[in-house]
């Protein structure tokens, strides 16, 4: 890599760089990476395999039953490209393997074919020796005929068998009368072949989901709320439409959305839980910009392929728009952010659902939707139960502890995200413990609910504290191995402090990465604990005044970690060229606008110097063409300059 190298076309490096050269890092030099997402593994390759006699049922009802499950995101083997014989070919004795659940659709003349019979002798092995699940169709037939073969069908039946052994026979009438036993639909009872498909599609969707995700078990209240939302969300409906989750921060609305999406996403073709919708306005793109960057990252998302471009806003429509999707918009706060993902109801496939959930009642009016589910606090006695939950692992306190856990359940408001990082701070303290807890709790009950989240805060020692202020600040969203590397210099055990914090429900770790993952109240509450403490103490600077006094004067100090410094209510600033000699162990230093407002100059003499040992470095339009010609890499694990005019890099030190 030369000095002069121009990097000003590019919109993203990933290398690897430490002092020896192996550790992760990553440079964004316009926009940050889009959201991989994984394929989810199966046990069946097919949901459904179909066994019945072509002339009979090919062009009329197998065909609708094949568009009723592409609605539905049922997937259908499909036995077209296989040639028929005398005897089941290989490739079908597999797809039965591999299918969830088979349907035996028994016609007149089923029973004409011993390619059928031999299917159906095949399915049934596998019911008995997999537990597959048999569904059947009785399409003209009368079931007692199938089971006796007798009538029209018992007719073909003996003529199947006139050529063949006695075994033969034996072991197809025992498979008739068998599947003949299994319940299924009778289409002689119907009036109408549609309904009866519908049902069928219902009936699949039901049997596919028989073994229902246990990722929620035990979650209190949760049962009644997704009552709700399903009669809202109405799958059985083939319309489209759009459902919004409404409530106060961390009453729980993600964990709601989180659940149907877990639930019901079997019923769609394509699905997407799009997360963190609330940090998604980066600087440097106009309306129409920031909407497309949205477009691609979402259709990444939800068609699994990374790195989306498009180059228009008609994308979504173009590619959805015969897909039964379900998709999930987890924390809107802006009314752009839904025009750009759910701008209208004919962007989606017949079917398609989308749920949106907010604290912004005010931004679904102005979307026009009105079918929403705010969701209310819990009852006093639900709300004794999260804390028990967490506190006791039960749904009950130990002997002892009954009053002190009610006391408790009021002080913290009923709010589920303070009850279970409550909960989490007092599991195994004895009872002296709960009282001291209860006594700074009683201190903030008048002041905003978020501040009850400080208790599990506090009851963390020094280390664990420093940890979870800077993911508040700095590392929130981030790659776990990454932050990791970002503290190996230090005194800090982080692998041990992030089990600590996920343990007592401050942080969430989350897919193979282990991505960290804080809630906002619990980040607003570590900025707050900043502002509490002592000038002089603080690790971490986030105060634009001071930070402005700090670099124009040289006023670091050597306790100094972090830097987070919002540009936006500033008018000017000019950094001392030693302004951070005085901080040689400044690890983390940003500098950003979070709004538009202001003049925000920032004047940097040409011989400032980096801090030797910074890990982190995000600084968004960075004024200079180049970094000092001293600027350190080796210990550097992320640099993300967006919107800078940086053209190159003096990285001289990465040649040698």
């Amino acid at each position: 890599m030369n000095d002069s190298e121009d990097y000003s076309h590019l919109s993203h490096y990933t290398f690897y760089l430490s002092q020896d050269y192996s550790l992760p890092f990553s440079i964004s030099l316009s926009s940050s990476l889009m959201a991989s997402s994984s394929f989810t593994s199966r046990n069946y390759i097919y949901s459904v395999f179909a066994s019945f006699h072509g002339p009979d049922v090919r062009k009329t009802l197998l065909s609708h039953i094949r568009e009723q499950f592409t609605h539905s995101g049922i997937t259908m083997f499909d036995d077209q490209a296989i040639a028929r014989s005398a005897t089941i070919a290989p490739s079908l004795t597999e797809a039965i393997k591999e299918s969830r659940i088979s349907i035996v659709i028994l016609s007149k003349n089923y029973a004409s074919s011993s390619w059928c019979l031999n299917e159906l002798v095949e399915i049934l092995e596998r019911k008995k020796a997999m537990g597959q699940i048999v569904m059947t169709i009785f399409y003209g037939v009368d079931p007692s005929d199938v089971r006796k073969q007798t009538g029209e069908f018992g007719i073909a039946f003996n003529e199947t068998c006139a050529s063949k052994t006695d075994e033969e026979r034996q072991k197809w009438s025992k498979a008739l009368n068998e599947v003949g036993n299994i319940a299924g639909e009778d289409f002689l009872r119907w009036s109408n072949e549609a309904k009866m498909i519908k049902k069928i599609a219902r009936d699949v969707s039901n049997k596919l989901n028989a073994t229902p995700s246990r990722d929620f078990d035990g979650m209190v209240g949760l049962e009644a709320h997704l009552r709700e939302m399903e009669s809202l969300l109405d799958f059985d409906d083939d319309g489209v439409k759009v459902v919004a989750i409404s409530g106060p921060a961390g009453i729980g609305k993600t964990t709601i959305a989180r659940a149907i999406h877990s639930l019901h996403s079997y019923r769609f073709q394509l699905t997407c839980f799009v997360d963190n919708l609330r940090g998604s306005y980066p600087n440097g793109f106009d309306e129409y910009g920031l909407k497309l960057r949205l477009q691609e990252e979402f259709l990444s998302n939800i068609l699994k392929q990374d790195g989306i471009r498009i180059c228009h806003l008609g994308v979504i429509e173009e590619r959805l728009h015969d897909q039964r999707v379900l998709i999930i918009l987890d924390d809107v706060n802006n009314i752009k952010q839904l025009e750009a993902l759910a701008g209208d109801i004919s962007w989606f496939g017949r079917g398609s659902r989308v749920v949106v959930t907010t604290e912004n009642k005010e931004l679904l009016q102005q979307h026009g939707i009105n079918n929403t589910y705010h969701v209310e606090f819990p009852s006093r006695r639900d709300a004794h139960e999260i804390l028990c939950r967490y506190a006791f692992k039960q749904s009950y306190p130990h002997a002892g502890f009954e009053e002190l856990a009610l006391q408790v359940t009021d002080l913290c408001g009923n709010l589920p995200l303070g009850l279970r990082v409550v909960g989490s701070s007092l599991r195994g303290k004895k009872e002296d413990e709960w009282e001291d807890v209860m006594n700074r709790l009683e201190s903030v009950l008048d002041r905003d609910i978020e501040e009850v989240l400080r208790v599990g805060y506090e009851s963390l020692d020094e280390n664990e504290q420093t940890l979870f202020l800077h993911i508040a600040v700095f590392l929130n969203y981030e790659d776990g191995n990454i932050v990791k590397t970002m503290f190996d210099d230090g005194d800090l055990d982080v692998k041990h402090g992030l089990k600590v914090l996920e343990n007592r429900s401050l942080i969430e770790l989350y897919d193979k990465k282990e991505t960290i993952k804080m809630h906002r109240l619990l980040q607003q509450m570590g900025i707050k604990a900043i502002h509490k403490q002592e000038p002089w103490k603080r690790r971490i600077l986030i105060d634009a005044p001071e930070i402005c006094d700090v670099l124009e004067h040289a006023k670091g100090t050597r306790v100094i970690s972090g830097i987070s410094f919002d540009t936006s209510d500033i008018d000017e600033v000019s950094i001392s060229p030693r302004a951070f000699r005085r901080m040689p162990k400044l690890r983390f230093l940003r500098v950003y606008k979070s709004k538009e407002a202001g003049n925000d100059v920032v004047h940097i003499p040409e011989d400032m110097e980096f801090p030797r040992r910074l890990r982190l470095l995000h600084w968004e339009a960075y004024p200079n063409k180049c970094l000092h010609p001293s600027f350190h890499p080796e210990y550097l694990v992320k640099l993300d300059m967006q919107d800078s005019q940086l053209e190159y890099l003096l990285l001289d030190k990465l040649q040698k």
